[in-house]
């Protein structure tokens, strides 16, 4: 089934503009200057962050993978105590499912963009960023990628609802 970007985007916007947050906040942790950022706009793309480029090739690798580690522990955060009592009690209210779609809405869009994938893949490239930062940064491109390729399946929505509604649960079970 195909859903235009928009759709998607206006339906799910908390993780847009979370996405383009922790952008913003790691350009800032590693004191790479911003010179424009949009949080949400129902253009392509929905959001972005122009910044100057870093001056360490780390520093690529931090900015553009970013809103995946921003994006999963926040919509962990924020739907945690919403999804024990609607997954494992059955009792969930309208707060409850509020705090589910706004988790779900914040984690799915967790994966960096082609774009960042891009960016990355520059920095990584040139000759002299260290063997390990292209150990680690090449694979984390690919992976990018499929996942830019997965999110046609909904990919993006599957990671979602696994961080909101799978994690919680493992957790419960481990510590229960």
């Amino acid at each position: 089934m195909f859903i235009p970007g928009q759709i998607i985007a206006l339906l799910t916007f908390p993780g847009v503009i979370v996405h383009e947050s922790a952008h913003q906040l790691f350009c800032r942790f590693c004191r790479v200057a911003i010179f424009d950022v949009c949080y949400l706009r129902f253009e392509n793309p929905v959001g972005y962050v122009i910044h100057e480029p870093p001056s360490k090739p780390f520093h690529h690798l931090l900015i553009g993978i970013g809103p995946f580690f921003l994006n999963s522990v926040v919509g962990l955060l924020i739907a945690f105590p919403a999804v024990i009592p609607v997954l494992r009690f059955d009792s969930g209210n309208l707060l409850d499912y509020f705090l589910i779609w706004l988790g779900v809405s914040i984690s799915m869009h967790a994966f960096p963009s082609t774009g960042d994938a891009k960016s990355i893949l520059e920095a990584i490239q040139k000759k002299d960023v260290p063997f390990w930062l292209k150990l680690v940064g090449t694979p984390l491109v690919g992976f990018i990628y499929l996942g830019a390729i997965g999110s046609v399946m909904w990919l993006d929505l599957a990671y979602g609802i696994g961080i909101v509604g799978v994690l919680p649960n493992l957790l419960v079970k481990l510590l229960a």
